[in-house]
């Protein structure tokens, strides 16, 4: 991602396609275990940003996130396989659904992150990830989450916060299915792989610095 000052550059990295990373042995699926008092404070935005792996890891880090799973949005086909998304073919996005606490973490802030850790101005193209799969998207679960996210788009641009403008798409959330187990958590199980060591360490290191006030850790 090529940013004017005062955004910083995160993406000054090599890509490599999601889809030729070679799976992992599924691991045993999450569990996010909280009251029904906790889960009625909670909201809940969907987002696409290229491979769901990076979005997840870096989503994962952030004070007021309770929960991110990796899955698909926003395409005509019914439970859609990793293999059939990869294909082009059914319209969904590679898309990260995160919860979190507005008490926490803002929707201004989420998308904070969001534009600043990968490239909205190419579409339907994240590095060597290229199809509508991985297109830059916003899925708002309310009117409010859409009303911000089209106010902070329309800044970005007017701003020319980025050299190129904005083609990130903004629509109102529809079915999400959740990915295939070895996908959920991918980089904290996988951190090994090759993928991981040379997309998403760099990135979350990038982020991790940028971001250092806003992290659980």
């Amino acid at each position: 991602m090529r940013a004017a000052a005062p955004w910083p550059v995160l993406l000054a990295i090599p890509f490599f396609a999601c889809g030729n990373a070679p799976a992992a042995e599924q691991p045993t699926k999450r569990t996010d275990p909280m009251t029904s008092t906790e889960a009625a404070k909670l909201d809940t935005i969907t987002l696409g940003a290229g491979c769901f792996w990076c979005v997840e890891a870096v989503f994962l880090e952030l004070k007021g996130v309770a929960s991110v799973t990796s899955g698909y949005m926003g395409g005509e086909a019914k439970d859609p396989t990793y293999r059939e998304v990869c294909s082009g073919t059914t319209g969904h996005a590679e898309v990260a659904r995160i919860v979190y606490d507005p008490a926490l973490i803002s929707v201004d802030e989420l998308l904070e992150v969001f534009w600043q850790t990968h490239d909205p101005t190419t579409l339907n193209r994240q590095g060597a990830d290229v199809g509508t799969q991985y297109r830059s998207v916003i899925f708002c679960h309310t009117d409010e989450q859409q009303r911000v996210a089209n106010e902070y788009k329309r800044k970005l641009n007017e701003a020319a916060a980025f050299r190129s403008p904005i083609v990130t798409e903004i629509a109102q959330a529809d079915v999400f299915y959740p990915a295939e187990d070895y996908h959920q958590n991918y980089y904290a199980l996988n951190g090994g792989q090759g993928y991981c060591q040379m997309v998403i360490r760099p990135k979350l290191d990038k982020f991790r610095k940028v971001f250092a006030d806003r992290l659980k850790h």
